[in-house]
């Protein structure tokens, strides 16, 4: 037995830190190096974010799809003032997202949980040629049943609608819906599978996180509302921003969606043909990240905007637990001088997060960060604004789990506009919120420092 531990400590040694993170190598080594029988098999389902091969090279194929198709349509791509914060990112999100990005958009930032939902219903019964719905979450309540019975009569219309539900995400949704939507003619597929299929998939915990939906050529819908009621946990109503969009970027996210579709079925879906149009002339690039990219997307893209700040920096989630390179560029920015405002959830859903992400509080607040908690309800928006002219809003949350583990997708705005309204849902959530002070944090008991800190220390395993 004694051979085995050192067997398996000295492989642990030579395979780990070739396949992990810094952090979470020395996590897992440290659990292998105390407990090796116990801990071998966990890092082996765990311990890294592996996705089949097959999958990896789906994506390849796809994102040379879909640059070779940008490559045809330069009358669409936006090109930034240069010395601009635009004209310093545009090329690595192109670089590390494949997509370019594009002018002529329309976009409209939607805060009512009700009311967005509300129009996606509206815009599937006009929808007149297909409705492409991916989605993390649907749920088997009142949402869910309006969007299957909207799916219906868009079917019976003619309309051609295809359904992507995360397996893990939308299980309840999917026992409750798929066979009556594939009754009525809806074709639905789980993303990421599990039980016997999960080898086919990658590791059993990776999951396709993203919310788009897309309605004819004509508006699409990209944010962190799931389909569901605002109060599916018990306690914490949901709080969302969805943005509305018409113009290229419909064409974008279509091609989001059929990545997903090809990477899940194979089956490679026609490109929409003519040309969409918007009512403005806002410019905007999509960013899906996740493990079958070869870089970690998310991560780069928001320390990247982090350190591009010179003068006001608002970041939103629901979830922060975040790697060194975040805490670092959060860091160098307040100590810059840049006004930096890290907006939370005062309640939260997930404990062991919450726990883990206030072991960061304090290092922030000593360099000059404004954390604030906002109150009324779970915040779950994902969303940034750099200075006057950039704002990203997606799925992508501030923590390691939406940098490495799952697919995400993130909507730049290069538009004044469209970050002068978001400082307006910003501000609504700062005028509700409790403001944290370095002195206030200080004096928390320390049996609260020390669950903090494992809980950090759990959270380093990603």
């Amino acid at each position: 037995m004694l051979a085995l531990d050192w067997a398996i400590r000295l492989a642990a040694l030579w395979w780990i830190p070739s396949r992990s993170t810094s952090a979470a190598a020395r996590s897992w080594l440290l659990l292998v190096g105390f407990l090796p029988v116990f801990g071998l098999p966990l890092y082996l389902l765990f311990g890294h974010p592996w996705l089949s091969r097959e999958r990896v090279l789906r994506q390849r194929d796809v994102s040379c799809g879909i640059r070779a198709e940008q490559s045809t349509q330069s009358v669409l791509r936006w090109t930034p003032q240069p010395d601009t914060v635009a004209a310093e990112l545009t090329p690595l999100i192109e670089r590390l997202g494949d997509f370019m990005p594009v002018h002529g958009n329309a976009v409209e930032l939607m805060d009512d949980y009700d009311g967005s939902l509300k129009a996606l219903l509206e815009d599937i019964d006009a929808a007149s040629e297909r409705v492409h719905l991916l989605y993390y979450l649907m749920l088997a309540d009142k949402v869910g049943n309006a969007v299957t019975e909207a799916l219906e009569r868009a079917v019976a219309r003619g309309v051609r609608c295809r359904v992507l539900l995360d397996a893990v995400g939308a299980k309840k949704g999917i026992r409750r819906y798929a066979k009556r939507l594939r009754k009525a003619g809806v074709d639905v597929h789980e993303m990421l599978p599990g039980g016997l299929r999960w080898r086919r998939s990658g590791r059993m915990d990776l999951r396709n996180h993203r919310k788009i939906a897309v309605i004819d050529q004509r508006v699409a819908y990209v944010g962190s509302q799931n389909l569901a009621l605002p109060d599916f946990v018990p306690g914490y109503p949901n709080r969302e921003l969805v943005a509305r969009v018409g113009g290229p970027v419909v064409a974008h996210l279509e091609a989001v969606f059929a990545s997903d579709w090809y990477l899940e079925t194979s089956e490679a879906l026609p490109a929409p043909v003519g040309e969409v149009t918007g009512a403005d002339d806002i410019a905007v690039q999509l960013l899906p990240s996740g493990p079958a990219y070869p870089f970690p997307n998310a991560g780069d893209t928001v320390n990247t905007l982090i350190h591009l700040a010179r003068h006001r920096l608002v970041l939103t989630t629901p979830y922060f637990v975040p790697d060194d390179s975040t805490v670092n560029a959060l860091r160098i920015a307040a100590l810059s001088g840049v006004n930096v405002q890290l907006i939370l959830s005062r309640s939260n859903n997930q404990y062991l997060t919450a726990w883990a992400q206030h072991a960061y509080y304090e290092e922030l607040l000593a360099a000059g960060v404004n954390i604030s908690l906002y109150r009324p309800h779970f915040l779950h928006a994902k969303h940034l604004s750099v200075d006057d002219d950039v704002a990203l809003i997606g799925s992508i949350n501030l923590d390691m789990r939406s940098f490495a583990l799952n697919a995400e997708i993130g909507m730049l705005c290069y538009d004044a506009g469209v970050v002068t309204k978001m400082r307006e849902v910003e501000a609504e959530y700062l005028a509700d919120a409790e403001h944290l002070s370095l002195q206030q944090w200080r004096q928390r008991p320390g049996w609260k420092r020390s669950l903090e800190g494992i809980a950090r220390l759990a959270d380093s395993f990603m």
